[in-house]
């Protein structure tokens, strides 16, 4: 929802800039730039919340992080309409660029965050808990089971495959990318056993096509759901060391922008 949010502000702001109510370098443009480059440095307030004693008093981090976020994304808007999507200088276009990665970057970075905030010891809590509420040992999983005998094989050797240990980052790219589509193969062959004993039982039971239907989802959502808790566990620990690489490739963008963006102003106002 975040990312088509900010999809249609860049596009709003794209049309707004290309209708031609103003310039970069009218009192409009100016101002949009000003408000712009302001927001852009309050944005340095929320690692100074982070590793400034002073301020740990002031507010909790979940705050000051939808602040740092809001920022982050109106910033670069009122930026973007002060270019009116043009480039005028060398100077201009190294400040721009690096503004666009450095906010790229951002939203990579909070989709990165948003995935591992449980850590793996949360995840594999999270599994454990969703496993005991369905009921693995005993209770709806457990009948599935007695049903299909093949799904638990397949789900714990789903399992064993997700959560081996490779410490590399090929480990990294086959959790993240190789991983889901596994999820899905092994899923797709869980349904394939499950159609014949499902049909068999409710022919048993003369089930009303109603509870056929109903009763086919609720299994194919309990074997997706612990798939998908396996997948969550896997892939966290993956997303750490990606939020870790992303956080050193993050910082010297960040300086770049700084210094381009002061020789920018100096510029703008010296010429």
């Amino acid at each position: 929802m975040l990312y088509a949010l900010i999809t249609a502000l860049v596009l709003g702001v794209w049309k707004i800039s290309s209708i031609g109510l103003f310039k970069a370098g009218d009192d409009v443009g100016y101002w949009l730039g000003v408000s712009g480059g302001v927001m852009m440095l309050f944005i340095f307030l929320y690692p100074l919340r982070k590793h400034i004693r002073f301020f740990h008093r002031l507010g909790q981090m979940k705050g000051w992080l939808v602040v740092h976020m809001a920022l982050g994304i109106g910033g670069p808007l009122l930026i973007l309409a002060h270019s009116t999507f043009h480039i005028g200088s060398l100077n201009a276009a190294v400040a721009l660029y690096s503004m666009l990665i450095v906010a790229g970057s951002g939203i990579v970075g909070r989709f990165v965050y948003v995935r591992i905030t449980r850590g793996v010891q949360g995840e594999k809590d999270q599994l454990r808990l969703w496993r005991d509420r369905v009921g693995w040992d005993k209770g709806d999983m457990r009948s599935l089971f007695k049903l299909v005998p093949s799904l638990e094989t397949r789900l714990v050797e789903f399992e064993s495959f997700a959560l081996t240990e490779d410490p590399g980052w090929h480990g990294v790219v086959s959790r993240l990318f190789v991983l889901p589509w596994a999820e899905w193969r092994v899923y797709r062959t869980c349904l394939a056993d499950m159609e014949a004993p499902m049909r068999a039982l409710a022919e048993k039971n003369q089930w009303h096509a109603y509870d056929r239907v109903r009763r086919n989802r609720n299994a194919r959502v309990l074997v997706r759901k612990d798939m998908d808790a396996v997948l969550r566990v896997a892939q966290v620990s993956a997303y750490e060391r990606l939020f870790a690489l992303w956080h050193v490739a993050h910082i010297p963008f960040v300086y770049l922008l700084i210094i381009s963006a002061i020789v920018h102003v100096i510029a703008v106002h010296a010429y």
